[in-house]
């Protein structure tokens, strides 16, 4: 039964085509599976029906096949005449299909080519075509691998114009220094710089990105490229030089071929011309020899131009074989063993160009806490002690100014010699209005004086002096420090040439020797010098100290010390109050208040010429010495200036070269 069942499925009609059938009769409508399958049924039952009875009809006619004309007879038998004009229909249908198939295989045999060598040429044009596929494949690799270096060398110009850019622009930021004083000392500026200096690290690391794109992976890929370019070449040779040996083996055969098959055309002309003479009764005996031996000659050149051609086509067929099941698979293996090793290449390239950047990673992850570090290491209030310490003058601040009483003289008429209240209440001045000598020299907030640099630092405020001068006596005990190393190594180098003389001449060390000696002696001046200077800085700051201090104390003691008159007392206490004290009469009180009270500085002015002062109230100057104005010339040809350490007088106003600030211009 399962036999049965199973042929039964075999000589079922295809669902796919009684599917086809249903959708294109009732497009609209939707069949369910079992009325499929009972169609199916139905049709299958349908076609054993009328096989049966054509079956029977052919039998009955004695024939062996069964003809399209019994299989009608059996539709008209069995009561199905409707369908005979459709089946007719689909029979024209089906005589027309195969007659334009048979056409079309008589192409082939009005070409005139042989069956062979049809098959050959089909095989040929396939294993040319697979060829080309192959050879335009392995281009396409070769060019996409060039491609990709390309694209590597297009990125390592990039890393690199990156890394110059980054050094430029660090460079460009960079401080020019070229002396010490220039250093920067603010920990904003020295951070600027350590981010500067790891920035410039990191340009480093992608020059080292670069390199190692280079080097690792555009430089491999350019020799592999090469190599590949190399071995493609010498496949494809290999596989031209064969196909050309099968086709030079194949035209041996046909050749051969040909040979024979003309061959063999002039026997048989030759045999029927010796049977024509033979039978012919009117042909000598001599004709007929004749005809025989040129029969036996045209045979047997015939099976040599045939056992030739057999040998020929047995090389060409196993050359034939050779050449499509051992050489052309071993080159189209090499060819794709090629392909993979490109893909391999190019797998390993993909990981060496990720493998370069991720390198350098650590390092530049260790320049970024570095910026990190430099941003943290900011300090504000080291900053602020800085600017105080850069700018802090030395100077005392300016005291308050005096009252100035222009009544005395009203009250002096009205009283002869008597000091009314009102008079004792002017005359009582404030010892810190002698403190306004510093007036005009509180340079980080006023105008600092214009003027050409001193050797002294006169020109300075007194702490500012103070530290260019340590500076400057720092840096010439090195100096001397290295003059004298140098000097005690000259004498242990005249020593040695002393106790051995072949090694050098020790005369030949004196010039130099002095000349060190010269520069130690000269050192040791300008450091005694500059050590002066530095004890009159300290000094002076030390004695504006003990001012200020004395002018509190003068300030409390003159409350005692004023008698009821308002004038002072004539007692040892009154050195205690210094040149700044204030006389006891009334008449002096004016001139000291106005000699003592130091007039603001209005500019500066440079000697042109030196000029002697012997005359009293002039002052002194040299050459190019620099002093400040404090009085404009009036017209006598004599201006008022003063020295950095406040002594003042008159100069002529044609040796100085004066510069007056704006506002005393303007005023």
């Amino acid at each position: 039964m399962a036999s049965s069942s199973g042929n039964d499925d075999d000589l079922t009609i295809p669902r796919a085509a009684i599917n086809k059938m249903i959708k294109e009769t009732l497009p609209n409508v939707r069949v369910a599976n079992d009325a499929r399958e009972l169609v199916v049924n139905c049709c299958t039952e349908f076609i054993h029906l009328i096989s049966s009875e054509a079956n029977e009809i052919c039998n009955k006619s004695e024939k062996k096949t069964i003809s399209p004309e019994h299989v009608i007879q059996a539709l008209e038998s069995l009561g199905f005449g409707s369908y005979i004009s459709e089946v007719k229909e689909v029979l024209q249908e089906c005589k027309t299909v195969a007659l334009k198939r048979r056409k079309a295989s008589s192409r082939l045999e009005n070409l005139g080519i042989p069956e062979e060598e049809l098959l050959r040429q089909q095989q040929e044009l396939f294993a040319k075509d697979q060829f080309d596929n192959l050879d335009k494949h392995t281009q396409w690799g070769i060019d996409f691998l060039e491609r990709y270096a390309k694209f590597v060398k297009e990125r390592i110009e990039i890393e690199q114009n990156y890394a110059k850019q980054l050094r430029n622009l660090v460079k460009k930021y960079c401080p020019k220094r070229s002396s010490k004083e220039e250093e920067p000392r603010f920990t904003t500026c020295l951070a600027f710089f350590n981010i500067l200096n790891e920035l410039n690290d990191y340009a480093g690391q992608r020059e080292v990105v670069a390199e190692e794109m280079g080097h690792r992976v555009y430089g491999e890929l350019m020799r592999y490229s090469h190599d590949l370019k190399t071995e493609r070449k010498m496949h494809l040779q290999e596989g031209r030089k064969a196909q050309q040996y099968l086709d030079m083996c194949w035209k041996q055969m046909d050749n051969s071929k040909k040979k024979f098959e003309r061959e063999c055309r002039e026997a048989e002309k030759a045999q029927q011309s010796y049977e024509r003479l033979d039978n012919d009764t009117n042909a000598t005996k001599a004709d007929v020899e004749k005809a025989k031996q040129q029969l036996n000659l045209r045979t047997h050149m015939a099976d040599e131009n045939k056992n030739e051609y057999a040998a020929q086509l047995q090389n060409f067929n196993g050359e034939q074989h050779k050449h499509f099941y051992i050489v052309i698979p071993q080159i189209y293996k090499q060819l794709q063993e090629m392909d993979e090793r490109r893909t391999i290449k190019l797998s390993e390239c993909y990981k060496g160009f990720a493998d370069s950047e991720r390198k350098v990673i650590p390092i530049i992850s260790k320049c970024l806490e570095g910026m990190i570090l430099a941003a943290k290491s900011v300090d504000e209030r080291r900053d602020s002690q800085i600017v105080i310490d850069c700018f802090k003058s030395g100077f005392e601040p300016p005291g308050d100014f005096p009252f100035e009483d222009y009544s005395q003289n009203i009250y002096r008429t009205i009283s002869d010699g008597t000091i009314s209240t009102p008079k004792q209440e002017g005359m009582k001045i404030d010892s810190k209005t002698t403190v306004g000598k510093a007036k005009g020299k509180l340079w980080l907030f006023g105008k600092k004086p214009k003027g050409p640099a001193l050797e002294d630092f006169s020109h300075l405020p007194p702490e500012q002096r103070r530290k260019k001068l340590q500076q400057r006596i720092d840096e010439l005990n090195r100096e001397l420090q290295k003059e004298t190393d140098q000097k005690d190594a000259l004498i242990k180098m005249k020593d040695v040439y002393e106790k051995n003389p072949q090694m050098g001449d020790p005369g030949s060390l004196q010039p130099k020797l002095a000349e060190t000696m010269s520069n130690m002696d000269r050192l040791r001046m300008e450091i005694h010098k500059n050590e002066a200077w530095l004890s009159e800085v300290e000094g002076k700051v030390a004695a504006r100290s003990d001012r200020r201090h004395s002018s509190d104390i003068n300030h409390l003691v003159t409350q005692g010390r004023e008698s009821p008159e308002g004038s002072y007392t004539d007692d040892a206490n009154q050195e205690v109050r210094g040149p700044q004290q204030q006389h006891a009469h009334p008449n002096e009180f004016d001139d000291e208040f106005e000699d003592d009270d130091p007039l603001p500085a209005i500019g500066h002015c440079k000697a042109i010429y030196p000029f002697d002062g012997h005359n009293e109230g002039t002052l002194a100057m040299k050459e190019g010495e620099v002093l400040y104005v404090i009085e404009e010339d009036k017209g006598d040809g004599w201006t008022r200036a003063r020295r950095q350490n406040g002594e003042e007088g008159y100069v002529p106003t044609s040796y100085i070269d004066v510069t007056l600030e704006k506002s005393s211009k303007g005023s």
